[in-house]
């Protein structure tokens, strides 16, 4: 008797969690596109259930048109900011913002430095560019351009000319409409 009611009681689970399983892989069959799509369309939830959309895009500094960089390099020119030999693309390739490469080329022109020992230590990133003459390179490793105003021009107000550079660089995009 108990094996018997313990072979009912098992053969009732196993029935009962293959159903749940065979309902847990949705519809199928006649109408199944339309059950699929009343249960997944308007349920009047707008959370979607990809995480990759809960992932917040950085917006704030897009990737200017051509036009736009071509506009922005002639500016820069205009203010001898940026060399006649450069133009914004290729200046500000290994920097992630262009508003981090132009607050750089705007700190190296106001304080007197090479543009390419800037680049260099802000980015981390080192170019073919000649960075012979820079004070001792802090390597591989980024810092804010702050600290590289504080190390390549110690008498310099690295903190007032840092924020300002960066409020060039705000200027200069809006000036492009960037």
């Amino acid at each position: 008797m108990k094996k018997s009611s313990f072979a009912v009681l098992f053969l009732a689970a196993g029935v009962s969690f293959g159903a749940a399983a065979a309902n847990a892989q949705g519809a199928a069959g006649a109408g199944a596109t339309e059950a699929v799509a009343r249960s997944s369309g308007n349920s009047g939830s707008s959370h979607s259930m990809n995480p990759i959309k809960w992932i917040k895009k950085d917006k704030s500094n897009p990737a200017p048109s051509t036009d736009k960089n071509l506009l922005l390099t002639e500016h820069l020119h205009e203010k001898g900011i940026l060399a006649a030999n450069l133009d914004v693309t290729s200046a500000c390739s290994v920097f992630k913002h262009l508003s981090d490469c132009l607050a750089s080329l705007h700190a190296s022109h106001n304080v007197g430095l090479d543009f390419n020992c800037v680049r260099a230590d802000v980015t981390g990133v080192h170019t073919n560019a000649d960075i012979s003459a820079c004070k001792q390179p802090i390597g591989n490793k980024a810092v804010s351009l702050q600290e590289v105003l504080k190390r390549l021009k110690p008498e310099a107000d690295a903190k007032g000319e840092a924020k300002n550079a960066e409020q060039q660089a705000k200027d200069d995009l809006k000036a492009v409409g960037a």
